[in-house]
């Protein structure tokens, strides 16, 4: 059926802005044509930035978007553009940044109103079609900025300005006068990290796992470090935090039981409703943790989740060229979470018999768990739940795994969420990297010939043949966008990856490849940070600088990672002294918001307990290496090679012999070499323990 309206979004690519291109309003994408014609014309800009699977983003385009009358006001008054925030992650940083400055606060759907030299001046998030939510209508809004750009130009421009100068100062990440140093004589201690446990656990949910009140997002930064400090120190109560809440999301509505899937983040404490929209980046960083949790503790249930959640992320986010799309919606039909919930009367009528003891394992009644509906959890873990029915496990869970087949089938016959189908590099990185990680925790090789495809998949269509040079997003064979900061920090940690599932030294040359890359195109002469866009990136008001860990790790944070891994690996004195800048920088911030700084804290955790360097050398290194790849040594370089080699300070002068060796050193001394990998392993745990 032809379309009533179309406007300049016809032509994009991208789920988000499509789900616009028949919108009233004259909607444009981020570029030359708009941002000149509203110097042309004098008009104010109108940006609204959001996502596919926003949604109040959607709400907000049925309230007002679709509405013909609300749209002339704002196609006579505005040149309107619309953009996909991960599309486009460097403008939604800087306009998010200025609505913050303005409101106090931010989120999506992110509206924000320039002038013609696109310049912030006022903005907000949703605005309701009429008053309320102690929220101005929309057109109350529009109406508003009309006329005070007719009547006082020159104050909006003030305004404007002066809010450029604050985006411009909080730029500037304030160093501090620490002395830090990666030798002997380190200024941040044990002490610190101890503290930061500290400040990590006063927030601590310790019944239902997580941190903070609702809403509760899966944090697994945090919990990376509570793994990490519990290894290092034996502290029961980290472990303890930290397992409970995998736990917790595990069994929670968080996490898709019927198919596996862990969404954005949980509306209530109990992890019971969640916003039922699906990230890649967020099932990527909880594969990271699960892997964690199984190197520790060897329980078989997280070998299950690891292998659920990849099975979720391979039947529903691979597309056939090889590549990870972004998200699945939260809404279907227009309703949010629809797709997913379930009536009592439904599970009985597919289950028959069996719909007694599941329902009672899945939380789900006659009046529901959450809006009349059941969202399914697990409120008792299945040894629990059978012990105290004096059921026959090996049964009751095969019979669990046959049910919820049945409800897989039925609810596959639903109206399915929508996906946003674009690739971001980024994003398709940290999945990369975690699969790569599963296959070898899980000893897996079909999840390591995934990662391997998808690997070859990124360098075919985001990179330029022999250069390191790579594109953000990926659709329908074009791909767009110069690649962030995000995109390449992601992709050299998923070379360091790659290289510890099969030690093919070519990865180790392309991740100097690439950071060689990074270092002379984002670095910034007045600061030891990186900028998240590119020298040559010039459509953008304000080059940022990112340096929290967010809902994704900060380009800057992953760099800092990298550039400490390769100058140990390349002997490169230039990259140590920039991650000691860096951390001079950052460290006092990362103590005091060890929450905010998450990836910055584990990092400072494996400097103060030193880095392992090891090289494995002999016919059967590379076997030795995987087997030592299996244990959880988060503090750890690993080099193997069958052969001698000199490139690589690890391996120089360190020929093969009759016996296979493998050789330690840590925080420059080195032990002699061990042909026992018993005999390592004990000491390599002796030297990482602290007695607490």
């Amino acid at each position: 059926m032809a379309k009533q309206f179309t406007n300049h979004l016809i032509n994009e690519t991208s789920p988000y802005l499509l789900q616009h291109a028949h919108n009233p309003v004259n909607w444009y994408p981020w570029g030359e044509a708009a941002l000149q014609k509203a110097i042309e014309e004098s008009k104010v800009i109108l940006v609204s930035i959001g996502y596919s699977a926003c949604h109040w983003c959607h709400v907000m385009e049925r309230e007002s978007f679709e509405d013909e009358t609300t749209a002339r006001l704002m196609n006579e008054h505005f040149i309107n553009i619309k953009i996909d925030r991960e599309e486009r992650p460097d403008l939604d940083h800087i306009y998010m940044d200025a609505v913050q400055a303005i409101s106090g606060s931010g989120g999506w759907p992110l509206n924000v109103f320039l002038t013609p030299e696109a310049k912030p001046f006022f903005g907000g998030t949703y605005f309701p079609p009429v008053k309320a939510f102690n929220r101005s209508s929309w057109t109350e809004v529009l109406n508003g900025i009309s006329q005070a750009w007719s009547e006082r130009k020159n104050e909006i421009e003030s305004q404007a300005e002066n809010l450029m100068d604050h985006l411009h100062k909080s730029n500037n990440f304030v160093q501090t006068n620490m002395t830090f140093s990666l030798g002997s004589d380190k200024f941040i201690t044990m002490e610190h990290c101890d503290s930061m446990f500290t400040t990590i656990m006063s927030s601590a949910d310790k019944d239902w796992g997580g941190f903070g009140n609702a809403p509760k997002f899966p944090q697994t930064f945090t919990i990376q470090y509570l793994l990490q400090y519990h290894y290092f120190t034996g502290n029961a109560e980290a472990l303890r935090q930290a397992l409970l809440s995998i736990d917790k999301m595990l069994h929670g509505g968080i996490y898709d039981q019927v198919v596996g899937g862990l969404a954005r983040y949980s509306t209530d404490k109990e992890w019971l409703a969640p916003h039922f929209e699906k990230m890649l980046y967020d099932n990527a960083l909880f594969i990271n943790i699960l892997c964690d949790a199984y190197q520790l503790t060897s329980e078989k249930k997280y070998d299950n989740a690891i292998r659920k959640t990849i099975n979720f992320v391979e039947k529903d986010l691979l597309s056939s060229e090889g590549g990870f799309y972004a998200a699945i919606d939260a809404d279907s039909e227009g309703v949010e979470g629809k797709y997913y919930v379930w009536q009592k009367q439904e599970i009985d009528d597919l289950l028959g018999e069996d719909s007694l003891l599941f329902c009672e394992f899945f939380d789900v009644s006659q009046a529901g768990n959450w809006d009349e509906s059941n969202i399914l959890r697990i409120l008792k873990p299945l040894d629990d739940f059978v012990s105290e029915r004096q059921l026959d496990k090996g049964i009751f869970d095969d019979t669990i795994k046959k049910c919820l087949q049945k409800l897989s089938a039925f609810r596959d016959t639903r109206v399915k969420p929508s996906i946003d189908d674009k690739v971001i590099l980024g994003w398709n990185a940290l999945m990369l990297k975690a699969i790569s990680k599963a296959s070898i925790v899980l000893q897996d090789e079909t999840y390591g010939e995934m990662a391997e495809r998808n690997f070859n998949f990124l360098l075919q269509h985001f990179g330029k043949p022999g250069e390191p040079e790579m594109m953000h997003t990926y659709k329908k064979g074009k791909a767009k966008y110069p690649a962030f900061l995000d995109d390449y920090a992601y992709l050299i940690a998923v070379c360091l990856q790659l290289y510890q599932q099969n030690f093919d030294l070519n990865y180790l040359f392309k991740a100097r490849e690439y950071c060689r890359y990074v270092v002379e195109n984002f670095s910034d002469e007045e600061s030891v940070f990186f900028f998240f866009t590119s020298v040559d990136q010039k459509d953008v008001i304000v080059r940022k600088k990112e340096v929290y860990d967010g809902a994704i790790p900060s380009g800057n944070s992953i760099m800092a990672y990298n550039l400490h891994i390769l100058a140990i690996i390349f002997d490169d004195a230039e990259w140590r002294n920039r991650l000691e800048k860096m951390l001079q920088a950052i460290s006092a911030a990362v103590i005091k918001y060890p929450v905010s700084f998450g990836i910055w804290a584990s990092h400072l955790l494996q400097i103060v307990m030193g880095i392992n360097e090891v090289a494995v050398v002999g016919k059967s290194s590379k076997c030795i290496g995987s087997e030592i790849n299996l244990k959880y040594i988060p503090n750890m370089i690993l080099m193997a090679t069958n052969f001698s080699n000199n490139d690589f300070p690890l391996l120089a002068n360190k020929p093969p012999g009759l016996a296979d060796k493998i050789y330690l050193c840590k925080n420059y001394t080195c032990k002699a070499p061990f042909s026992d990998i018993h005999v390592f392993m004990s000491e390599i745990n002796k030297a990482n323990k602290i007695t607490k």
